[in-house]
């Protein structure tokens, strides 16, 4: 139903800071820059840094995480380390270091298994929502896996295109939040008109753009399929 995540936008107060953050310290490779957003680009995924000008505005105090080789991972902690504060965890054999954009979003570099060098991709983000049961039933309807819960039982991941965590309230890891109003847009393996029909009866609104379908969930989250 869903392909891969096209792209995820963020709202910022100044571009040329939050270029800044992108371009020069985390070496994204910019692909359009205008005085209303900015795109770069990890890996098959836009990272768009967008002015609040109009709807959709980007989410606010999103985590979400990037995929490093893991063996570039001591040259990026150096490297960050110098200016900014880092909080480093381990999943099994794994790392990953947390550090916060200019615009207080919680951002995630993991080690992978993978070739290439600097950031390859993204693997995951973070979305908060209102009621964890609700929002679970409709990211599921759209292909999404469970696979695991918090032990508190209110968040939970779920694999598919990219990896969703789906939180109530509440903070994480390097007391990382979930994000509200996040613009996500993905790829569909069908047709756009495919993915909305199995969530038409819960998207709080849909709109057609060109050829493409923008809809938002329960939780004021937007989504677009192309």
């Amino acid at each position: 139903m869903l392909g891969g995540l096209r792209w995820l936008a963020l709202e910022v107060k100044s571009l040329d800071r939050a270029r800044r953050f992108y371009a020069g310290t985390l070496d994204l490779p910019v692909e359009r820059d205008g005085d209303r957003e900015v795109v770069l680009r990890a890996g098959e995924t836009d990272l768009i840094l967008r002015r609040p000008r109009e709807v959709p505005r980007g989410g606010v105090h999103t985590h979400y995480a990037f995929s490093i080789p893991e063996d570039e991972y001591d040259r990026w902690w150096d490297r960050l380390s110098r200016e900014h504060d880092l909080e480093e965890h381990r999943f099994g054999s794994a790392k990953s270091l947390y550090l916060y954009d200019p615009n207080g979003n919680c951002v995630e570099l993991s080690q992978r298994e993978i070739k290439g060098e600097g950031i390859t991709g993204m693997f995951e983000v973070v979305l908060e929502v209102a009621a964890l049961d609700r929002a679970e039933a409709f990211y599921t309807s759209l292909g999404f896996e469970t696979v695991d819960r918090g032990d508190d039982r209110r968040r939970v991941r779920l694999s598919g295109p990219v990896d969703l965590e789906l939180w109530e309230p509440q903070l994480g890891i390097a007391d990382g939040r979930g994000g509200v109003h996040v613009d996500l847009g993905f790829d569909t393996d069908d047709s756009p008109g495919v993915a909305v029909d199995a969530v038409l009866d819960r998207a709080s609104e849909v709109t057609m753009i060109g050829d493409d379908v923008r809809i938002t969930d329960p939780d004021d989250h937007v989504l677009t399929f192309c």
